[in-house]
């Protein structure tokens, strides 16, 4: 083995670099585990080939290089965190997911001089200083809202945790920012897998699919936000995989081509889309679990509100938490956005690490946030209506020209909350702003033109 990697040589030219790491990867798959009495170790990764490979953990994160090149293996106290630090300035680090360290090939650059390890133990520890600080909620008992929603998802988790089965595919829709990816961790968490997370537009390619399909252990949870926006091909790749747990490949073209079947573990697959309309029957029909998020009320958002206060180490009292959940529009990803606006206010304005409502008050209005959450663009939408328009009904594409904005953006971010509070009514002849739009103006409503329908 020694001598092949001589021949090789440690040239930098990829043709060399790659051959190198195959010969490791051969010597280590032939039963082999030194070189020359030297310990030899792959260096792995999280997300790989998990199933091919297995060594024990004693192998990894131990040891340390010599000569050019060289590199130093470290495992954080935790135990959770292995980080591979090259004297070249290269630093990268790897996750633990599972209880050994099944993981496939990864920094190629370390394993080239894996030959000449030392066979030394590394006692120095690691102290990672970053702080990921996140407000979302981990456990159901923490997630604010959703009552019934809540209630029915933690009863299917609790079945399936009693038959000790994977818990069934499930479709959550609804308005963006009211905790689709939240529940999804959550559910993931409470059944004790991993998650692998991605989106509709990501899967560009069946292949892509086949990649994250074929990673998946039993019970894993697959997430794919905007699951709507699919391509057509991946979809129907989908199917047979979420049926049958089963994979057809097509491999080579022409008279050459065949099929190849993987059969995969069971697995849970967790769509999220904020249009549920645009999915396909057949998609829609093979999650068993549907469940549909709506607005948060003023209360469950104040308990939002409080409990990210404390995550942030930020003082509010009750004004000051029902002050920004008035002007929210029921979201929480909005209160939560608010809070930290509000806490920069606090802060370099008013001095203060405690938030009232007169500084929240002074906060919003800053941000050009009325006491009922229109923000400018709303109000700018509403007094082109009025003023502009003289009330009368206005085409869409008119309306977002005459505003400065995309049309799909007025439909999609500003209309249904202008909407939902009665300000805008849609109508076969375009937008007409309501009596409310108008008293929000303080602006006389005109004599009402005759409704065609």
């Amino acid at each position: 083995m020694q001598e092949a990697l001589d021949l090789i040589g440690d040239g930098q030219t990829q043709a060399r670099h790659w051959l190198r790491q195959i010969l490791v990867l051969v010597w280590l798959v032939l039963g082999h585990s030194s070189v020359d009495g030297l310990p030899l170790t792959l260096i792995l990764s999280p997300g790989g080939e998990r199933r091919q490979y297995a060594f024990p953990s004693p192998l990894l994160c131990k040891g340390e290089g010599q000569g050019e090149g060289s590199f130093s293996l470290q495992r954080h106290p935790s135990n959770q965190v292995c980080r591979c630090t090259s004297h070249a300035s290269r630093l990268t680090t790897y996750t633990r997911t599972e209880s050994v360290w099944p993981f496939r090939l990864a920094v190629f650059q370390c394993v080239s001089h894996l030959a000449g390890m030392a066979e030394r133990f590394v006692t120095e520890t690691i102290h990672d200083k970053t702080l990921d600080v996140s407000l979302r909620p981990g456990l159901f008992a923490d997630f604010q809202g959703q009552g019934k929603v809540k209630e029915r998802l933690e009863l299917a988790v609790e079945a399936a945790r009693q038959r000790k089965e994977p818990i069934d595919h499930i479709l959550l829709s609804g308005p963006p920012g009211l905790g689709k990816t939240t529940l999804a961790y959550i559910l993931a968490k409470a059944m004790g897998v991993n998650i692998v997370v991605t989106s509709g537009p990501a899967l560009e390619k069946a292949a892509n699919l086949a990649g994250l399909l074929t990673k998946l252990d039993k019970g894993d949870v697959l997430f794919i936000d905007e699951i709507h926006r699919l391509q057509k091909v991946v979809e129907e790749y989908l199917y047979p995989a979420m049926e049958d747990f089963r994979l057809d490949i097509v491999i080579d073209q022409g008279p050459n081509a065949h099929s190849v079947r993987l059969n995969l573990p069971r697995f849970t697959l967790i769509g999220a889309t904020t249009r549920s309309g645009l999915l396909t029957a057949p998609l829609r029909s093979r999650f068993p679990i549907t469940e549909r998020l709506d607005y948060y009320s003023a209360g469950e958002l104040t308990s939002i509100i409080h409990r990210s206060s404390r995550i942030l180490n930020v003082d509010i009292d009750d004004g000051g938490a029902s002050e920004i959940a008035g002007r929210s529009r029921g979201t929480p990803r909005i209160s939560n956005n608010l809070l930290k606006r509000v806490r920069d206010y606090a802060q370099v304005k008013a001095k203060s690490n405690n938030i009232t409502a007169e500084i929240a008050d002074k906060a919003l209005a800053m941000l050009d946030i009325d006491e009922h959450g229109l923000d400018e663009m709303d109000k700018r939408i509403l007094e082109t209506l009025v003023h502009k328009f003289s009330g009368k009904p206005v085409g869409i594409s008119s309306l977002a020209v005459a505003v400065g904005e995309e049309p799909d953006t007025l439909e999609e971010v500003y209309e249904p909350f202008l909407i939902q509070e009665g300000y805008l009514k849609r109508t076969p002849q375009g937008r007409v702003p309501t009596e409310m739009a108008y008293k929000k103006l303080g602006v006389k409503a005109g004599a009402k033109e005759n409704e065609l329908f």
